[in-house]
């Protein structure tokens, strides 16, 4: 069977892969078997955020062939006191071990999206075609067994739109992200049955909130026009250590359910917390339980940032830990004001 291997690893700046090269170097990280790694930088996380194609770029240049196949999915935005780092995802040899069922996980790269196609249901049914590969390739049973989907998708920018062989789904570059992150979202429900064929064909991409997947994470970015997927789900044709849970909080404080997919793990007694991978987004309804919040209104502070920061603060006075995957922007990702997370734990022996 094979076994998955994760490592959190801290990097002090976008292009910083020696703390990469030293887990090679002593032998625990194989780069021949990485599957996908997703990383947090300190970038604004917005259009013009180059801090995930330079930590890209710096890492496909450190990896050279290996990098070949890998999603490399990185999301800008560290806001408050969350810790920049990477994730990375290893797809071990059969280790002989019966300890199933386990951690397992698939990466898929779609193909890429021309310009008007970017937030429509073209880009849906891109999605959800891509998911439903990673999940065969993850010899993961079915779409009940996935946990989590992280998606890397693209984004419309000035130059794109200018180029463009038919109109755009919109003409704001700030806007084609959320319509990008929701259209993913939305392939990722389609590809899980959360969301039917008949639906996905009428559905109002980021107007139709009350339609979401409440396991899709998705990230738009400049630095691609395909998709970086990855699977993530627990498996009977894996084996190893590695367990994986998801919750879906209802607003930006809502830790009780994140507290529940821990304790289903055992995390804190028979397991140890690994990774936390998260959604953010401002509440559109401009409240959170009742109370106003001001995170729509900022015209210098993208919402998004704020959410990050928000989240991110809850979640690490939750787990103890800042180096949480907290990704901003949660369009058809949990419900509105909300979103997904995922836990992945490793079971003490």
């Amino acid at each position: 069977m094979p076994q998955a291997r994760v490592h959190v690893i801290p990097t002090s700046a976008p292009d910083d892969v020696s703390g990469l090269e030293t887990l090679i170097a002593q032998g625990v990280l194989d780069p021949s078997r990485l599957v996908a790694i997703l990383g947090k930088t300190e970038g604004n996380g917005c259009v013009n955020d180059f801090t995930r194609a330079f930590s890209v770029m710096a890492l496909e240049r450190f990896l050279g062939p290996h990098a070949q196949g890998v999603a490399l999915v990185m999301s800008g935005g560290t806001e408050g006191g969350l810790s920049p780092h990477l994730i990375t995802f290893e797809s071990l040899d059969d280790t002989g071990e019966s300890d199933a069922p386990a951690l397992a996980m698939a990466s898929h790269v779609t193909r890429d999206l021309d310009a008007h196609e970017i937030g429509t249901q073209a880009q849906i049914e891109c999605v959800a075609d891509g998911v439903r590969t990673a999940i065969s390739k993850a010899q993961i049973r079915g779409p009940d067994d996935v946990a989590f989907v992280q998606i890397k998708c693209p984004l419309l920018t000035a130059e794109r739109i200018a180029c463009a062989l038919y109109p755009t789904a919109t003409t704001d570059t700030l806007k084609s992200m959320g319509l990008s992150r929701g259209a993913a979202a939305l392939g990722v429900s389609l590809a899980l049955g959360e969301l039917d064929e008949t639906t996905a064909n009428i559905v109002q991409i980021g107007v139709d909130l009350n339609v979401f997947s409440a396991r899709a994470s998705t990230s738009a970015g400049v630095e691609l026009m395909g998709h970086e997927i990855l699977v993530l789900g627990m498996s009977a044709a894996w084996s190893g250590p590695l367990i994986i849970d998801h919750a879906v909080m209802s607003d930006a404080i809502d830790t009780a359910p994140v507290a529940s997919a821990m304790s289903r793990l055992g995390v804190g007694t028979t397991a140890t917390l690994v990774a936390l991978l998260a959604k953010a987004e401002a509440a559109p309804s401009g409240a959170i339980r009742g109370r106003r919040h001001t995170m729509l209104d900022d015209s210098d502070i993208s919402s998004t940032r704020h959410a990050r920061g928000f989240v991110g603060g809850a979640l690490a006075g939750l787990t103890g830990r800042t180096d949480l995957f907290v990704s901003g922007g949660a369009e058809h990702q949990g419900p509105a004001g909300g979103g997904p997370v995922a836990v992945i734990a490793t079971k003490r022996h």
